[in-house]
């Protein structure tokens, strides 16, 4: 029997799936093709091929990042998931040259679903916070 998942579950497939274990399957099985997210610093993408290649990017710079979903709330459609995530930038992205700098931030998620997949999403996180560490570790 196929069921289709609630939000909260898409909620929390989607960071083990998603950005945990790097499954693009997953993604574009979650995310709807014609899906709109709007991350911190006000970019916009739609489609999962948008997110993917947004997720390398990041991936490039913090190739070791982990997110650990600390606690969720969902209704039948939306879920917000808050999360933390830790990591070390090795690689060159997010602006700057490698620092080697170990990273931790968190943030809230917020997740619109329709039909087992999500619609559209808002990223909500601290990434001038992550900016001036990244900054710091370069200076000193």
């Amino acid at each position: 029997m196929n069921t289709t998942p609630t939000a909260k579950e898409i909620g929390h497939l989607w960071f083990e799936h998603v950005w945990n274990l790097r499954d693009r399957a997953k993604l574009h099985e979650l995310m709807a093709p014609d899906a709109v997210g709007y991350l911190e610093g006000g970019q916009e993408i739609v489609g999962p091929d948008a997110f993917a290649a947004f997720q390398s990017a990041f991936l490039e710079a913090i190739p070791d990042i982990h997110i650990e979903v600390v606690d969720s709330l969902a209704d039948e459609d939306d879920v917000c998931v808050h999360w933390t995530a830790k990591g070390t930038h090795t690689g060159p992205g997010l602006g700057m040259a490698a620092t080697g700098q170990e990273v931790s931030f968190r943030g809230v998620t917020w997740l619109h679903t329709k039909n087992g997949q999500v619609v559209g999403g808002r990223d909500f996180w601290n990434q001038d916070g992550l900016m001036r560490t990244l900054s710091n570790a370069v200076v000193s």
